[in-house]
């Protein structure tokens, strides 16, 4: 069963010791369509409209707030709002979210070289310094850290669940997940 999730942010229980959580809020989702339990699911997210969400809400007969579709597996047997009760009694997370994006950046700051020397007369700063082999291979090896695109990943991590209340749909999990607070991600019942 899966589920689709905004971050809200992280926080801490109040026991002694303390624990380290990210609170999650579960979205109101509607099923569309179920075939097999993977079904066609909508949420809301933004003020995205345009004639094709309009055909799609038109055929599911759901209200203008629902603009975006995704397929994923449910509880659910037939149409309607999402069972949100398998949460109730998982122990165990699967959740995926995209990391921050942080462009193309260099070596320093995507693999944490150490840079060259700073002192007078060296032009090395936070420059990579020689990728090559002299005579075998002769080539740069596939996979060689260099600066790139660095971020906009997707990562998936378990998680142990704390807490969930239904009626709010806040989610509390142990740990930390990634990506930036109000990005939206997905949660898998792993236990």
């Amino acid at each position: 069963m899966e589920f689709i999730v905004q971050k809200i942010g992280m926080s801490r229980t109040v026991s002694v010791p303390s624990t380290p959580v990210t609170l999650l809020k579960v979205l109101d989702t509607k099923v569309c369509e179920v075939t097999d339990g993977v079904a066609i699911v909508s949420y809301s997210n933004g003020k995205k409209f345009n004639k094709a969400i309009e055909g799609i809400q038109k055929k599911y007969n759901l209200s203008k707030e629902f603009n975006r579709f995704a397929t994923m597996t449910v509880a659910n047997a037939e149409a309607g709002d999402l069972d949100v009760s398998g949460l109730a009694e998982a122990q165990r997370l699967k959740t995926t979210f995209k990391t921050k994006g942080r462009g193309f950046t260099g070596a320093v700051k995507r693999w944490n070289f150490a840079g060259g020397r700073a002192s007078h007369g060296h032009r090395m700063g936070r420059r990579v310094g020689s990728i090559g082999n002299c005579e075998w291979p002769g080539r740069v090896q596939p996979g060689k850290k260099m600066p790139g695109q660095y971020g906009n990943t997707n990562v998936s991590v378990k998680n142990d669940v704390i807490s969930f209340d239904a009626e709010t749909g806040i989610l509390v999990l142990k740990g930390s997940v990634s990506g930036p607070n109000g990005a939206l991600g997905k949660v898998k019942v792993a236990k």
